[in-house]
């Protein structure tokens, strides 16, 4: 436990680090991987080149020094993060060197502000921060390891098959090489794919929403090709489009992650996706079609046109089964898509859309996509009125912000 004094010398950083935390992460991250290339082969290049990671890590060290006399307030993001922090692989003897250099990062930063005074109360309270971690991430791993078809680490997994779902979104069905039981999941969770593209100094982690129903002997992801294949952002997505065959092998996590669908409730259902957002709305449609048939579902898709719309014949053959309304956007429709009359809205869902066509007062709503969209749908819901104990939704990548 740390002694009130520490705790005030923390408390008395947040306006420091309120200002100034995004710049000590970037030189954080900078001096870590100058001296530790070899964590590249865990973190995430794309979200590096982006600042997502840097502005992610930030936040949280504000909110693990705004609450420092309370953690359990954070545990939430705690375990987020430690889901990812178990798919990827991270280990207890990772920390020491992320302690390091973020301690030498806030002297860099803040220069003579930060007094030896300051940087032993952080090393103090980072010693605190990092065994909270370390602790939930060990019972992760055991559970991930221990549970019925669970494993430690990764797993060699055959694509058996791969099937185009639109022009930007591939699926990939995946089943274990050893032939024996896999994990089960929960819809809406993720596993991280793990990958070596020839020429490249660095292993590639990513982590992909499963996209089909739980217990049905394979796994499913449904990738978009993001565009810039020299890019790291489009890196993993292109080479598994482009080299990733049936038959080929890929290394995977047990499924991991706290968005998930709470088949518990027999409240309404609303989910909500933009572009491949749908993967883990499609995965929790599939769950209800199979476990809660009865179960009111509204399902709403956002897309460019039909060109890009991933998935769409299976949405309509489920619904069909299903107590499920489906209701499609296009903002930008091709000209087949009005011939066909493929889709029921142009241009975006908005707030009184909404209001309309959910049931706003009782449901539980569930969405993901793209961060503005996000934002849109989280801003209109609240809008509404709808609490945050019904509103649930998961970031592709670090977590963000969805307040304006």
């Amino acid at each position: 436990m740390l002694d009130k004094k520490t705790i005030e010398i923390i408390k008395s950083t947040v306006p420091v680090l309120e200002v100034h935390g995004e710049q000590i992460t970037t030189v954080f991250y900078k001096r870590m991987f100058e001296n530790h290339p070899e964590l590249l082969n865990i973190f995430n290049h794309a979200n590096q080149k982006q600042g997502r990671q840097q502005r992610a890590l930030a936040g949280t060290v504000y909110a693990a020094a705004k609450y420092i006399d309370n953690l359990e307030a954070i545990l939430p993001v705690v375990e987020q993060i430690a889901h990812k922090h178990r798919s990827l692989g991270i280990k207890p003897e990772h920390y020491p060197i992320v302690g390091k250099y973020l301690l030498l990062a806030i002297k860099e930063v803040l220069g003579d502000a930060a007094t030896d005074e300051i940087i032993n109360a952080w090393t103090e309270a980072y010693g605190i921060i990092a065994d909270a971690f370390i602790s939930v991430e060990a019972d992760m791993y055991e559970k991930a390891a221990s549970q019925k078809g669970g494993w430690d680490d990764f797993r060699a997994f055959v694509v058996t098959n791969k099937v185009e779902e639109s022009e930007v979104i591939t699926s990939f069905y995946l089943k274990p090489v050893d032939g024996k039981e896999i994990a089960d999941f929960k819809p809406g969770q993720y596993i991280s794919v793990k990958v070596e593209i020839e020429g490249e100094e660095f292993s590639h982690i990513r982590q992909y929403s499963l996209s089909d129903a739980p217990g049905k002997g394979y796994y499913r992801i449904s990738v978009k090709k993001e565009t810039g294949m020299e890019t790291p952002d489009g890196k993993v997505s292109n080479y598994l489009h482009r080299s990733i065959n049936e038959g080929d092998v890929l290394n995977i996590s047990a499924p991991a992650g706290d968005f998930f669908l709470d088949t518990e409730k027999e409240t309404p259902i609303v989910l909500l996706s933009g572009g491949v957002g749908l993967t883990p709305m499609v995965s929790m449609l599939n769950t209800i079609a199979d476990m809660q048939p009865g179960k009111e579902v509204t399902f709403i898709h956002a897309a460019q046109n039909g060109n890009m719309h991933a998935l769409k014949e299976e949405v309509a053959a489920t619904a069909k089964k299903t107590n499920v309304r489906t209701f499609v956007f296009y903002d930008l429709p091709t000209e087949e898509d009005r011939k066909e009359a493929s889709f029921d809205a142009e241009g975006y869902v908005t707030k009184e859309w909404l209001k309309e066509h959910t049931n706003i007062g009782e449901a539980d709503f569930y969405f993901c996509g793209p961060v503005p969209f996000m934002k849109a749908i989280n801003a209109s819901l609240k809008d509404l009125g709808v609490t945050e104990d019904r509103i649930h939704y998961e970031f592709f990548g670090p977590m963000a912000s969805l307040e304006a």
